[in-house]
């Protein structure tokens, strides 16, 4: 009898890893960057990812690490609060998870409006390009969304009487456009991921040239290791870091778990595990925050590439861990020679992919309510900052929930002769009763009526039976009783 191999996908796993390893490292490093933090930081997130989070069950082929979609709140985050107080919010972020996680809220993530989290991501989206187009400039952004975008016109006008500006710009829009075209090249060259070739030419044209540009920074793995000191822990009672906790929390689940979704319709294997997958993204953040680096979420980039990859368990992103681990390890060095602008230019791109402009103008068409969401909630996004942002998005999809569960039609069909009929649609509750009843009370009583309730989504217990009370009433004497159609889940 044929005994099958232990690790019966090896191969394809082996391979889908070292692809997975070369989107990640200029991704974990560049994320970093623009997180205000050090490059080492971005890449023990992305080790932790592999190894902790990769390890555990929930979503077999999602790859997490570090993500551009939370760079503006840690930028923010540790602006305000100070880099040794990161370690304790990302800590917290994951104990909160794993919380949700055991009681099962994973699914309830699913819930929360499209429209609301592809604001976010358009918002971040905008603040991240308009950050990033400073850096590429070799420029100090300012503090606020608004800000970056007000004082790009002023970046332009200083960068054309610097000569180090335009040569970083250069750099920078250079490493966009390899991006851009790489998906041009042939399939053969496309082995090679884009941001990898991307960093990896910009690179060589600046040591070829000898550019004037600012480089990564490099103080070694071990040496950017910051563990939470006891000091640090106090931070956690104050309000403001408390809603850093919560934001971080709220944005790290929901996009971690909409990337599921995404990812299972990338592939055949086994479904998500939704609350399994949230506690093992709190796993990740725990660790990561104890190691005093970045939060993770699941990033779609490299899930996908890890599925297209032919990866077929998760043995592919713990590897893609061991990798990271090892290039930190044995060549960090390599990392002072990238240029910042081109790092710059990975996180443009990154931020420009973050915009739904391909679903904007068909959700004006069929839900204009859905696209005031994505809009107000992006724009509030740049306008104040992320937590708030992302709270004005989630209140205005409650209050359109709450208006479509009040919003009730009733069409009357009256040809002259024959039975009149009213069909109602929407949704039928206590709320929209009055209005219901004047309008089929005004029926005429001495004609045949027939009331359709097939078109509503809901009808609660108190509407029910004013229309069946209604119905039994209403028709005067020698005239034929209402005829009720039934809502068809009832």
């Amino acid at each position: 009898m044929d005994r099958q191999p232990r690790f019966p996908h090896l191969r394809q796993d082996f391979a889908a890893s070292l692809v997975v390893f070369l989107v990640a490292l200029p991704l974990c490093v560049g994320v970093a960057v623009a997180s205000g933090v050090p490059a080492e930081l971005g890449l023990i997130t992305g080790i932790v990812g592999g190894l902790v989070t990769g390890m555990m069950r929930g979503s077999s082929l999602q790859v997490s690490g570090p993500a551009a979609g939370l760079t503006v709140l840690v930028f923010e985050a540790v602006r305000t609060f100070g880099l040794p107080a990161l370690g304790v919010i990302v800590l917290a972020t994951g104990l909160f998870q794993l919380a949700m996680g055991a009681l099962k809220l994973g699914r309830w993530f699913r819930a929360i409006s499209v429209s609301v989290v592809e604001g976010m991501l358009a918002g971040i989206g905008l603040v991240i390009i308009a950050g990033q187009l400073y850096a590429a400039a070799g420029m100090e952004a300012p503090a606020s969304g608004l800000g970056k975008i007000a004082g790009l016109p002023e970046v332009v006008a200083e960068a054309a009487a610097s000569t180090a500006a335009l040569t970083s710009l250069a750099i920078g829009a250079g490493t966009i456009v390899v991006l851009v075209l790489w998906k041009q090249m042939p399939k053969r060259v496309q082995a090679v991921p884009g941001a990898l070739a991307a960093v990896a030419l910009a690179t060589l044209a600046s040591l070829a040239y000898d550019a004037p540009v600012a480089t990564v920074e490099v103080q070694g793995l071990l040496g950017a290791v910051q563990p939470p000191n006891p000091d640090t822990f106090a931070e956690l009672a104050n309000v403001s870091v408390l809603g850093t906790v919560l934001a971080f929390t709220l944005i790290a689940s929901a996009e971690s778990l909409f990337s599921a979704a995404a990812v299972d319709r990338l592939h055949d294997g086994p479904r998500t595990e939704y609350d399994r997958e949230l506690m093992a993204q709190g796993a990740g953040n725990t660790v990561s925050g104890l190691l005093g680096a970045l939060p993770m979420t699941a990033v779609i980039v490299r899930s996908s590439a890890n599925v297209q990859a032919g990866a077929k368990t998760k043995a592919s992103r713990v590897l893609h861990g061991v990798w990271l681990l090892l290039f930190a390890a044995l060549v960090p060095f390599v990392l002072a020679l990238i240029p910042l602008p081109a790092l710059a230019g990975i996180l443009v791109h990154a931020g420009w992919k973050l915009i739904p402009l391909h679903t904007i103008a068909p959700l004006w068409r069929q839900h204009r309510g859905e696209a005031l969401i994505l809009v107000v909630t992006a724009v509030a996004i740049v306008a104040v900052n992320m937590f708030e942002g992302v709270l004005i998005g989630l209140a205005l999809s409650v209050v359109k929930t709450a208006w479509q569960a009040s919003h009730i039609k009733l069409v009357v069909v009256d040809r002259g002769t024959g039975p009149v009929q009213a069909r109602l649609s929407g949704y039928a509750t206590f709320l929209r009763l009055p209005k219901i009843l004047d309008s089929l009370e005004a029926l005429p009583q001495d004609r045949p009526v027939e009331l359709n309730l097939s078109g509503l989504h809901h009808l609660d217990h108190a509407c029910r039976t004013a229309l069946e009370n209604w119905a039994a009433r209403h028709s005067s004497a020698g005239t034929e009783p209402v005829r009720l159609t039934e809502l068809s889940a009832a």
